[in-house]
């Protein structure tokens, strides 16, 4: 099975535009929520000679919902991981310690950190991460995933500019 590229946003739902107050007449399309996963930087290596880089690229006008870390070999010593865009941790530090799971990271409660999670803004953004480690790490892999909903560049996601 192959991969498509869409453009998005794309909405489902068997109501586009209300015409009643009911059930079944009233709108009820949504956005669907779509996730990029980064794992080529998490190796025990690779955290061991280099502890930041671009996590991810999010269009223009995305609507962050969430982020984990998700361990498939358990690191050797603690590894912190934390992401940042536009200058502001998005997502704060969250350390693994145990054995390979997922760890979902907790974002940023400032209001200059909740708008961005609202809306990243009308170009692309990358997200960085920067990991610390307790020690000298001897095994360990890993993978960051971010999710987030697809809208246009001004943050819109259920009414298209054309108005179809």
């Amino acid at each position: 099975m192959g991969f498509a590229t869409h453009l998005g946003p794309w909405l489902l739902g068997t109501v586009k535009n209300t015409t009643g107050t009911t059930a079944g007449t009233v709108q009820n399309t949504g956005a669907t929520i779509v996730a990029q996963v980064n794992s080529a930087s998490f190796g025990f290596a690779a955290i061991n000679s280099s502890l930041t880089g671009t996590a991810f690229c999010l269009p223009a006008g995305a609507l962050i919902t969430g982020a984990q870390f998700l361990t498939s070999e358990a690191y050797s010593a603690a590894v912190t991981v934390k992401l940042t865009m536009g200058g502001q941790d998005i997502y704060t530090a969250t350390t693994v310690t145990g054995p390979a799971a997922p760890y979902t990271m907790t974002a940023g409660t400032t209001a200059a950190v909740v708008a961005l999670l609202a809306n990243v803004g009308s170009t692309d953004q990358l997200v960085t991460y920067t990991a610390t480690k307790a020690g000298t790490l001897t095994t360990g892999a890993g993978s960051l995933v971010i999710t987030y909903i697809v809208r246009d560049s001004s943050g819109n996601s259920q009414v298209p500019a054309n108005q179809q």
